[in-house]
């Protein structure tokens, strides 16, 4: 999974990396410190995997991963090269979903570039230049299937899908929201590569004293959720300052100092939950002597494809998938023990794989 982590200049976006990935991007009082995309690779927590791993004494075990990509603050105008320019939209358009880090605290000490604190107007700011870029890559397409259709008529159908999405943006509005009239548009918007399409996560940066109710006393972030709902967007309120602070700690005194600020979950865990949400992921595991592992893969995926995350031959040559619940596993200590209960399934082609199944591929090539 990959995400890319946007925002305007001086919102805590650098500060979040940083403390997302531990990868030291510079962040300092001014805009485009980050002068190219930092890229971070962060292991996905999973209590799980760890549990599995000393069931079966693994010599390795190993997490999903999720990849960070922190783009310089955008500014207006950043799609015609204002600031450093539309370099930096072309990072994110690999990415999976957009993180926007919103700055919902004020203070004196951290200048804005508007000159004032103002969440949904910084939105706007960004979606904006988002759309800008997209009508410039839409451009190019609507140029190519024109001149293309007065020789291949089943182009048709296409040139009037871009059309419509051109008026969409122009209009100020999000590929995401436009509707489209069967699978074949909803395949053809997806090969486009729009930002305005890509699922959108945002992080409202707030202060210290905000974070153990969440945000709920404060307004800007209300403003922030309402707007996400109206658009089916996540939102998770973090403190990036804490956050740094956290990310220096290990695993035993950062549970302590979760608690003593009065909140259950980090930024990294909530990002993560809500990433995995938009983005409709989960993950089934393999364990044993060799390594225990976590697979990342859609909801409502058949075993066959799950083993294909694995191993193409083990999708082709797929038999039947030994299934147990880690819970189940965990509490009876071994496979064997599992079975002897009746708690492992022999599943075939069409079982739907659930999130914490632990599966052993049955397959022949």
């Amino acid at each position: 999974m990959k995400l890319g982590i946007v925002g305007l200049p001086n919102v805590g976006k650098s500060t979040l990396f940083n403390s997302l990935t531990k990868a030291g991007a510079e962040s300092a009082n001014y805009p485009f410190c980050t002068i190219d995309p930092n890229v971070g690779i962060v292991a996905v927590p999973d209590e799980r995997l760890k549990l599995l791993g000393d069931m079966y004494h693994s010599k390795k075990v190993t997490p999903a991963a999720i990849e960070f990509v922190d783009i310089a603050g955008l500014v207006k105008g950043a799609s015609k090269g204002e600031g450093l320019g539309n370099q930096f939209l072309s990072n994110i358009r690999e990415v999976d979903a957009i993180v926007h880090v919103v700055r919902c605290f004020e203070d004196s000490n951290v200048v804005h570039v508007d000159g004032s604190v103002n969440p949904l107007r910084d939105i706007e700011t960004i979606n904006l230049e988002l759309i800008f870029s997209d009508l410039e890559i839409l451009e190019r397409r609507i140029s190519k299937v024109v001149k293309a259709a007065r020789m291949d008529k089943t182009l048709a159908k296409e040139e009037a899908l871009l059309g419509r999405i051109k008026e969409h943006l122009e209009s100020g509005k999000m590929a995401k929201s436009l509707e489209v009239e069967d699978e074949d548009e909803r395949a053809l918007l997806c090969s486009y590569n729009l930002l305005t399409y890509k699922p959108v996560i945002y992080a409202a940066n707030v202060a210290e004293e905000d974070l153990a109710d969440d945000g709920e006393s404060n307004p800007m972030v209300a403003e922030v959720r309402k707007f996400a709902a109206g658009e089916g967007s996540e939102v998770f309120v973090i403190c990036a300052q804490i956050e740094q602070e956290i990310a220096e700690l290990e695993d035993d005194e950062k549970a302590m100092f979760l608690e003593d600020l009065g909140i259950e979950k980090s930024g990294l865990d909530k990002l993560i939950a809500a990433s995995y949400r938009i983005l409709g992921l989960m993950s089934f595991l393999t364990a044993g002597e060799d390594e225990t592992r976590a697979w990342t893969i859609k909801v409502g995926t058949k075993a066959p494809q799950a083993a294909g995350k694995i191993h193409s031959d083990f999708e082709r040559g797929f038999i039947k998938a030994e299934v147990v619940n880690y819970k189940d596993l965990l509490e009876q200590g071994s496979l064997a023990a599992a079975r002897e209960k009746g708690l492992v399934g022999m599943e075939g082609k069409d079982y739907v794989v659930q999130d914490g199944d632990v599966i052993l591929f049955r397959f022949n090539v």
